[in-house]
């Protein structure tokens, strides 16, 4: 081996704990921003569907009879 790669072998060892945690927290983040993407998607999808679910719903009505209040404001108007 050259004195170099010898040299970069001893820095490697010497910083390994360090080197190694920072690859674990490199990769519960990006496993994080997997996630993340992933419910992202899911939650999209699942509220498109909803959506087109409620759209071809019918619409429902409530019929009111307005007679009664129509004729209290002939009454008003009269007087």
């Amino acid at each position: 081996m050259s004195q170099k790669k010898v040299d970069l072998y001893k820095e490697q060892k010497k910083n390994r704990k360090k080197i190694m945690k920072k690859e674990k927290y490199m990769h519960y983040l990006r496993c994080a921003a997997a996630a993340a993407v992933c419910a992202l998607i899911v939650g999209w999808a699942g509220w498109s569907a909803y959506a087109k679910y409620q759209a071809g719903k019918p619409a429902s009505y409530t019929e009111v009879n307005m007679d009664a209040l129509n004729n209290y404001y002939s009454s008003l108007e009269g007087n």
